[in-house]
């Protein structure tokens, strides 16, 4: 989700965003797919990637999502982390209060960061 937002609401000649898991499940979860869909985010055809250096590798900034000591270690790459709860098997209710806070956090880093 937060790639997703962010990639709508930066500028994309500036930067981009990646989307990556440290267990990735096989596809995005249908609750997930439900709740972007009404925002007019189409990811049911999204396929999860691991995490790893080498995914990562180039990258400015990282935003981890409550991994901890299983997040790859960058250095000299920023990092953040936004203890949000896990969507997955969660109702639609849910899963849309955890896709709003994603959103108003990726509005608020891309605004701090001059990305627009």
């Amino acid at each position: 989700m937060a790639a997703a937002f962010f990639n709508r609401m930066a500028d994309p000649t500036r930067t981009q965003a990646q989307s990556a898991g440290t267990d990735p499940a096989a596809h995005v979860h249908p609750e997930v797919v439900a709740a972007m869909r009404e925002l007019g985010f189409d990811l049911s055809a999204v396929q999860p990637q691991k995490l790893t250096p080498e995914l990562a590798a180039g990258a400015e900034m990282l935003i981890t999502m409550g991994c901890g000591e299983r997040c790859p270690h960058l250095p000299g790459v920023e990092r953040a982390d936004w203890p949000l709860m896990d969507p997955k098997g969660k109702d639609l209710a849910a899963v849309q209060t955890v896709r709003d806070e994603i959103a108003r956090r990726v509005e608020q880093l891309i605004r701090e960061k001059g990305l627009r």
